[in-house]
C-alpha cells in the first residue's frame, strides 16, 4: 500500500476521518480507504492527489498530498 498514489473522496484534515480512492494494482482496481494526514498541516479538500505513506490493516491509511 505504502507508494500508492489516490484521490481524496472526504475531506482529510486533523481531527477528521477522511475517505480517499486508492488504485490498488495487485486486486486490479480502486477500493476506499478511511484517511488521515501524515503530518499536521492544512486540509486536503475533496479531489487532492494523495500518496499512501503508512497503511493500517484493514481499511486504514496515512496520506500526504503529491
Amino acid at each position: 500500500m505504502i507508494g500508492l498514489t489516490g484521490r481524496v473522496t472526504g475531506k482529510v484534515g486533523a481531527g477528521l476521518v477522511g475517505e480517499v480512492l486508492v488504485h490498488v494494482p495487485e486486486r486490479q482496481g480502486t477500493e476506499a480507504f478511511l484517511a488521515y494526514l501524515a503530518v499536521p498541516g492544512d486540509p486536503l479538500p475533496t479531489g487532492t492527489q494523495v500518496i499512501v505513506v503508512e497503511y493500517q490493516a484493514p481499511r486504514t491509511v496515512f496520506v500526504s498530498p503529491v
